[in-house]
């Protein structure tokens, strides 16, 4: 194969040597085969003879090349007599410095790259050792509470004694938690679709829930706390670099449901107008009157009292995705599939006002109020906003992220915004945009799916801030907020 591909290689220009080359050719060929017949070779002779004459060629074919050579000297000094003359010197030996300084400039070019690349990364590792180390003492993984047989599309934490967990699920169950054994202490039944909020009444043992079946329900609970047990010890979990990227998901196992767990089958009030799924639900300040959104593109205020429609919110172009009530005023934002969130001002019992916010490029998933005069808004387009009341305009902060962002929290006292991902992780950042932390994941730790929600719960001693997912769990996080903040 090796003497037949010489042989087509060397066929390109055979014809254009002159007889007396190959005459020379001819000579020099057979006094080389003379020599041959005289050396001792394991080779036969034809073989011999034969890698002689490819050879032979090949040496022809640099010849030319060296005559060609030769030429373009030739060439190259008339030219340069020529601008000698017209008072310019350009000579060959310029023209080839000139290649190699190029040369050496682009060798020169790749290396340093090369070593920016090393340093960059070898920096980066040492950097990323030294966060997993703080990290560890910052975000920490306490507990998990499993037990709905589907997603857990949102959670919520009671604002008053007895302090527990709420999770809403696809299963079409809602369900209130001990936070600090886990255990499942009330199972609410009264949807026939997915639950996909649940939220707390501000003073009263009351939990108001939306669903698919295109109602919303406020529903009474009593529950007994169990006996709080030692918590395990979770120093060790690992955050940051141990984090595992990988896309595989964990099959998921059979989980098994909460056993001797006590049920609600019958809501206490239904608020039926929608008609299209109730996406979520929310009370407004003082606890006498609650707001749903729905897919039908409406917002829809409830009087809790007398389950009378007191508004209809229309005005969005499309489903809405979201509600959420300001915690002292009375203040309402719903978000919707048409890339805005609208604030709608009930303060003056004459007039509702409404703004319309606009600053994403997809669906907005949530807008959430702070304390003060904030909103942050979550978006599939993967960025975050923080926007002033005063200044609608634009936002005073943007935050870039590399996944879809669904239903985010602020913390009241630090404004911390935790920021639950398409990619199974949770992010927390600061209102300018800082990040602070990536909470811990693994194969064997966090969220295997998509994360849905998160609420904080900062006045719990235990578990500070609480998410869920579509992995059917919803876990419970430690976050020293002192130590992230010092760290900053």
């Amino acid at each position: 194969m090796f003497v037949e591909f010489l042989t087509g290689y060397i066929s390109v220009g055979r014809g254009d040597a002159g007889g007396e080359t190959n005459s020379t050719d001819q000579d020099r060929m057979g006094l080389q085969r003379d020599m041959l017949e005289g050396q001792d070779s394991k080779l036969p002779l034809s073989l011999r003879s034969n890698l002689l004459d490819l050879f032979s060629q090949i040496e022809r074919e640099f010849e030319n090349l060296y005559l060609e050579n030769i030429e373009l000297r030739r060439e190259i000094d008339t030219l340069n007599e020529r601008l000698a003359a017209e008072g310019h010197t350009f000579d060959g030996a310029d023209l080839a410095k000139g290649a190699l300084k190029t040369k050496a400039s682009h060798s020169t070019s790749q290396l340093s790259q090369k070593l920016k690349t090393t340093y960059k990364a070898s920096t980066s590792k040492i950097v990323s050792s030294f966060k997993a180390t703080a990290a560890r003492a910052v975000c920490q993984l306490v507990k998990e509470y499993v037990g709905h047989r589907d997603g857990i599309w949102d959670l919520s934490v009671t604002r008053n004694q007895p302090v527990v967990l709420g999770t809403a699920s696809a299963d079409h169950t809602a369900m209130l938690w001990s936070i600090e054994t886990g255990k499942c202490l009330l199972k609410y039944m009264g949807h026939q679709g997915s639950v996909n909020s649940i939220k707390f009444h501000p003073t009263e043992q009351m939990a108001l829930t939306a669903s698919g079946d295109q109602t919303a329900h406020i529903w009474r609970y009593m529950v007994q706390l169990p006996t709080p047990q030692p918590v395990a010890d979770v120093s060790q979990t690992p955050c940051e670099d141990d984090v595992d990227f990988s896309d595989k998901d964990e099959a998921d196992g059979e989980l098994e449901g909460p056993i001797d767990c006590p049920s609600i089958r019958v809501a206490t009030t239904t608020l039926r107008s929608h008609q299209g799924v109730v996406i979520a639900a929310d009370w407004l300040v003082g606890g006498k009157q609650v707001v749903t959104a729905s897919w039908d593109r409406s917002a829809n205020l409830y009087d809790v009292e007398t389950s009378e429609l007191v508004h209809s919110l229309t005005g969005h172009d499309q489903e809405l995705t979201h509600c959420c009530t300001h915690p002292t005023q009375r203040l309402v934002v719903t978000s919707s599939r048409d890339t805005t969130f609208r604030l709608w001002d009930f303060r003056d019992p004459s007039i509702h006002s409404v703004n319309v916010f606009q600053g994403h490029t997809d669906t907005v998933t949530s807008a959430v109020f702070t304390v003060g005069d904030n909103v942050v808004s979550g978006s599939d387009d993967r960025t975050v906003k923080v926007w002033d009341l005063k200044n609608m305009r634009s936002p005073i902060a943007t935050i870039r992220t590399d996944s879809a962002v669904n239903r985010i929290s602020v913390s009241v006292s630090q404004k911390i915004i935790a920021l639950p991902h398409d990619n199974r992780q949770v992010r927390l950042f600061d209102m300018s945009g800082v990040r602070l932390a990536r909470l811990p994941r693994t194969n064997r730790q966090g969220h295997r799916r998509m994360v849905c929600c998160s609420t904080w719960c900062e006045d719990n001693t235990t578990c500070n801030l609480f998410t869920c997912g579509f992995d059917r769990q919803a876990i419970g996080w430690n976050i020293n907020i002192p130590a992230l903040l010092q760290e900053k």
